[in-house]
């Protein structure tokens, strides 16, 4: 099979029509978005995902994809969604539970839990889906929520729709965690963190989070979006890499990122998946994960054992650029991995140098308010297996030549 890229066709502006009387509040609302520099344009890339990008046009190197493997565009991975479609169809045709769990669904749920040294693993449309969902139909008004400060939204909406005592505790905390978690009665109690933070590039602190759950009595749960495919012997993730696999209650993570195609999961005990199936909304009532999708996550969990050389130098050219910049005085927080923030304050700053390193050949793209708290903007470094260490070194002089000027 043949990939053959055919440019977009041009298409015809829609005639812009009236706005409704009863939205015309929506107006105000974008006008303040606007008027705080937060207004956010959608690009329109064209192309599979390589190590550049082209943006309105722009071609540019991409450090703003999770493709954190170069996985995604990756012609294997193509062939097998194609394969999957040709076998399965374009969709999966009804949710989980009537018709719609296949035999390549079935494959990929055997083929996560071998990976991750579980018993089942239940696939989601996506991995917000996952979160949500979980978070929501394992606590409920009588529980308390133990969750990071630093969470995804995924995290903080699954938080919401349970209906439980929501408590934060401040980022990598363990101590006021478990002063929380002991002081405050609850039928059911449930810790929450990512494992790799997507914003600070910060690891949680995972073994002292299991001994606390021991102590504590508490499920735990441990979102490696960020990190599954890049830690530990088998890219499992940093719960292998912390030698914890057996002591983590719920395992979710997504298959977008550094697998490279789509969809989410939840992993865990045979108990456990059974009882998402049965309450799991998010999973119950949408139609499945496409087949293809999980054609493509089969193939890619059989490459991180042929190619682990990729997370290896990823994780080396990583280390090389965080002390690079942080020798120059650039703030890169607490950062500890792939995921490298560049904290400039304010959101109109993190939009001019943004634009600045778009003029020097760089997609970087600028963090602002309510992807992270007012005062924190930033610019959000995602390093790939495709980008060369040339490319990194040119990057982060462009970096510390307009951060420190």
């Amino acid at each position: 099979m043949s990939c053959q890229h055919e440019s977009s066709q041009r298409t015809v502006a829609p005639v812009r029509k009236p706005l409704l009387e009863s939205l015309h509040w929506l107006e105000e609302d974008l006008g303040a978005i606007k008027s705080d520099d937060l207004f956010r344009p959608v690009r329109i890339r064209l192309g599979r995902q390589t190590g550049t990008v082209t943006l309105n046009d722009l071609e540019l190197i991409n450090f703003g994809s999770n493709d954190y493997l170069g996985y995604a565009g990756d012609s294997r991975l193509i062939k097998a969604s194609a394969k999957g479609a040709c076998s399965e169809g374009a969709g999966a045709g009804a949710s989980p539970l009537v018709s719609g769990h296949s035999a390549l669904h079935e494959s990929l749920g055997k083929s996560l839990s071998s990976l991750l040294d579980t018993e089942e693993s239940l696939i989601f449309p996506s991995g917000y889906a996952a979160n949500t969902s979980t978070i929501a139909c394992l606590t409920g008004p009588h529980d308390l929520i133990v969750s990071d400060a630093h969470n995804h939204a995924s995290i903080i909406d699954g938080c919401r729709l349970s209906g439980a005592n929501v408590q934060i505790y401040p980022h990598r905390d363990v101590t006021v965690a478990a002063s929380l978690l002991r002081s405050i009665p609850a039928r059911r109690r449930l810790i929450v963190t990512d494992s790799l933070f997507s914003m600070d590039g910060t690891i949680a602190p995972l073994a002292d989070m299991v001994q606390l759950a021991h102590d504590t009595k508490s499920m735990l749960l441990v979102d490696e979006a960020h990190a599954t495919g890049l830690f530990g012997t088998h890219g499992s993730g940093l719960i292998e890499d912390a030698g914890i696999a057996s002591s983590v209650a719920v395992r979710v993570g997504t298959l977008s990122k550094a697998l490279g195609g789509s969809g989410g999961f939840v992993s865990g005990h045979r108990t456990l998946i059974d009882y998402l199936r049965h309450r799991a909304r998010s999973w119950m009532f949408s139609t499945a994960h496409p087949p293809a999708s999980a054609a493509v996550a089969i193939e890619a969990i059989k490459l991180l054992s042929e190619e682990p050389f990729r997370r290896k130098k990823l994780t080396e050219s990583a280390a090389l650029f965080r002390q690079k910049l942080s020798s120059h005085g650039v703030n890169i927080g607490d950062a500890e991995a792939h995921i490298v923030p560049v904290f400039v304050r304010t959101p109109q700053r993190a939009v001019q140098i943004a634009a600045s390193l778009a003029s020097d050949g760089f997609f970087v793209p600028a963090i602002r308010p309510p992807s992270v708290p007012t005062g924190s903007s930033l610019l959000r470094v995602s390093l790939s297996y495709r980008h060369t260490q040339d490319t990194i070194d040119s990057l982060s002089n462009s970096i510390i030549k307009y951060v420190c000027m």
